[in-house]
C-alpha cells in the first residue's frame, strides 16, 4: 500500500507569548519570555508564585457566554486555536470538502482541572446539603471534550478523540492524525493540544513533587534549559492547533502549504513514574523510530526542538540521547528549548513546539534558548553543541525534529520537513 503524503495547511495558537500563531512565532523569534506572577488565583502561599499564563484572552471573540459556561478554560483555549487554524487553512467553507472525512484529535494531559477543583470545593462547602454537582461537571472536565466541541462547531464527522500521555499528549495526537491521513482514513484532521492547569491543584501538585522552579524573584528568567542553575520547569497554559491534510486534497483546493509531516516515533522509558531514563534510552528509541519512519538519516535533520524542560535530570538525559542518535552530526545541528520562553504547556506543549518546528522549516530560522548565562555551565552537558542560546539563528532548515517526553515514560517525536512538489 502506498502511503499518502501529509502536509500542514493551517496554524492556530493561544499561548503565553501570543493569542494567535503569527504573534506567538514573532515573539519566539525575538526571545520574549511569557513568565510572570500568577493572576488566576492568589499564589502567595505557594512555593511557586509565577507561571507562563495566557494574557488578555477574550473568549467572547470565539463563542457566546452561554457556550462559554459549558467549557472549561482548557477547552476555551482549544476552541480559539482551532478557529484560527481552520480559518487559516480555508477548509471549512470549501464546497468541495467532504466533512465526513475531516477529523479532530486534540490532546490534553490533564483536561478540565479547574472544573474538577471547583466542583470539589463546592462539595466540601455544601456537604450538609447532600451531594450537589453542576450538570456540566463531567462534560467540562473530561480530557477528550475539546475535540468533541470542535467537531460539533464545524460539522466535522471524521475520526474524533483525544490523546492522553502527559507531556507527550499532543505529539501523540499529531502522530495519530498523520497516520490516519496517510493510511487514507481521512482527508484532513484538526489536531494539537490544550491545557489550563495554572490553578491551585496544578501548581500545588507539581510543587509537592519538587518539579517546578521556585525562582520567584525572577520569573522571566526561571526557565533556563541546559544551564547549571536550572531548578525545575515553569508551568504554562494555552492551546495550539494544526490542520494536517492529505497532499493531493490540499493541492486540489489550492491550499497554502507550510511544511510536510515526514514521520513520527514513539517509545516508553519503562523506568520511572516521573523521571526520564538517565541515559535517555526511551528518547533514543523515539528519535530513531521517527527518523526511520520518515525514511531519513540523522544527517537529514537540521534542527531539534528539544523537550528541554529546565529540570536537572531531564535536560542531561536528552542531551545524551541526541549525541547517541546523531553522532558527529549532533555538532552541526541547531538545538533549542522554546520552553525557556513559553514555559511547559504540559499536554499542549508538543503542538506548540510542532508549530515552532513548522515555522523554522518554512522560514529557515531557529528560535532561541533564552536565559542562559555563559558562566552557568553544567559539567555534564556538552556545550560544543549549538543550543541556539540567546538569539534566533538564520540557517537552512530542511527538516526539524521535535521531542516530547511525559510522566509515565511516554516519549513521542515528530519530524517535519520542507514541502517539495
Amino acid at each position: 500500500m502506498e502511503l499518502k503524503r501529509v502536509v500542514v495547511t493551517g496554524l492556530g495558537a493561544v499561548t503565553p507569548i501570543g493569542n494567535d500563531a503569527p504573534t506567538t512565532w514573532k515573539n519566539a523569534i525575538n526571545g520574549v519570555s511569557g513568565a510572570g506572577p500568577i493572576t488566576h488565583f492568589d499564589a502567595s502561599q505557594f512555593k511557586t508564585q509565577f507561571a507562563c499564563e495566557v494574557k488578555n484572552f477574550e473568549p467572547d471573540k470565539y463563542f457566546d457566554r452561554k457556550k462559554g459556561r459549558t467549557l472549561d478554560l482548557y477547552a476555551q483555549y482549544a476552541m480559539a486555536a482551532a478557529n484560527e487554524a481552520i480559518l487559516d487553512s480555508g477548509i471549512e467553507n470549501d464546497p468541495n470538502v467532504n466533512k465526513d472525512r475531516i477529523g479532530v484529535i486534540i490532546a490534553a494531559g490533564i483536561g478540565g482541572l479547574h472544573t474538577f477543583e471547583e466542583e470539589a470545593g463546592n462539595y466540601a462547602v455544601n456537604q450538609d446539603r447532600g451531594p450537589r454537582y453542576n450538570p456540566f461537571f463531567i462534560p467540562k472536565m473530561i480530557a477528550d471534550i475539546a475535540s468533541g466541541h470542535v467537531s460539533m462547531e464545524y460539522g466535522f464527522h471524521g475520526p474524533n478523540f483525544g490523546t492522553v500521555s502527559a507531556c507527550a499528549s499532543s505529539n501523540n495526537a499529531i502522530i495519530d492524525a498523520f497516520n490516519l491521513i496517510r493510511l487514507g482514513k481521512a482527508d484532513a484532521i484538526v489536531t494539537g493540544g490544550a491545557e489550563a492547569a495554572v490553578f491551585p491543584a496544578g501548581v500545588g501538585g507539581f510543587n509537592a513533587m519538587h518539579a517546578l522552579s521556585t525562582r520567584n524573584d525572577s520569573p522571566e528568567t526561571a526557565s533556563r534549559p541546559f544551564s547549571a542553575s536550572r531548578d525545575g520547569f515553569v508551568i504554562g497554559e494555552g492551546s495550539v492547533v494544526l490542520v494536517l491534510e492529505e497532499l493531493e486534497h490540499a493541492l486540489a483546493r489550492g491550499a497554502k502549504i507550510y511544511a510536510e509531516v515526514a514521520g513520527g516515533g514513539m517509545s516508553a522509558d519503562a523506568y520511572h513514574i516521573t523521571a526520564t531514563h538517565p541515559e535517555g534510552l526511551g528518547a533514543i528509541l523515539s528519535m530513531r523510530n521517527a527518523i526511520e519512519d520518515a525514511g531519513m538519516k540523522p544527517e537529514d535533520i537540521d534542527y531539534i526542538n528539544a523537550h528541554g524542560t529546565s529540570t536537572p535530570v531531564g535536560d542531561r538525559s536528552e542531551v545524551k540521547a541526541v549525541k547517541e542518535v546523531f553522532g558527529d552530526h549532533a555538532y552541526d545541528l541547531n538545538i533549542s528549548s522554546t520552553k525557556s520562553m513559553t514555559g511547559h504547556l504540559l499536554g499542549a506543549t508538543g503542538a506548540l513546539e510542532a508549530l515552532f518546528s513548522v515555522k523554522a522549516v518554512q522560514e529557515d530560522i531557529v528560535p532561541p534558548t533564552i536565559n542562559h548565562d555563559p558562566n552557568d555551565l553544567d559539567e555534564e552537558i556538552d556545550y560544543k553543541l549549538n543550543f541556539t542560546f540567546d538569539k534566533a539563528q538564520h540557517r537552512p532548515v530542511r527538516a526539524a525534529l521535535s521531542n516530547s517526553f511525559g510522566f509515565g515514560g511516554h516519549n513521542a517525536t515528530v519530524i517535519v520537513k520542507k514541502y517539495e512538489k
